[in-house]
């Protein structure tokens, strides 16, 4: 019984945080046991802009460690937000904000999208990044994608 509830807390923590969507997912190696590696597509639509939606692709490994969500995903990320609709801001916005969050491991690392916004330009900037688990060194992955506020 205790293993059980073990196991489902572990799968708990690394389950997406705040995937809204899932578009799809594309196998990129076979795995004999346990689900393949796969790139998937989520789709994210931020919180304080109507309008707005990001779609980010990451990998996520699979095998035995993947499909119990113990793994740790690679670092392999893009992203491209998109005015899906007339974009409002619902509020004021701060220069900096972390907008999403979804575990890429048990413990240690996560992806994240900060959103900054471009004042002058009227553009808001769309930034993924990783934190890094314990022990690896390196640098955070990025990448960056814009989307302009008045559809310019």
């Amino acid at each position: 019984m205790k293993m059980t509830w073990i196991v489902a807390a572990l799968l708990t923590m690394a389950a997406p945080a705040f995937a809204q969507n899932r578009v799809g997912a594309v196998d990129t190696t076979f795995r004999l046991v346990g689900r393949n590696d796969r790139v998937v597509v989520d789709r994210y639509d931020d919180p304080k802009v109507s309008g707005v939606s990001c779609y980010m692709s990451r990998a996520e490994t699979g095998g035995v460690k993947g499909s119990l969500g113990l793994a740790t995903d690679p670092n392999r990320f893009s992203i491209a937000c998109r005015a899906t609709g007339p974009v409002k801001l619902i509020g004021k916005l701060p220069d900096k904000e972390e907008v999403f969050g979804e575990k890429a491991s048990v413990f240690f690392k996560e992806v994240r999208v900060t959103r900054l916004y471009d004042q002058d330009k009227q553009v808001l900037v769309y930034l993924v990044w990783s934190t890094i688990s314990l022990g690896t060194g390196g640098s955070a992955f990025n990448s960056v994608t814009a989307v302009p506020i008045n559809g310019n």
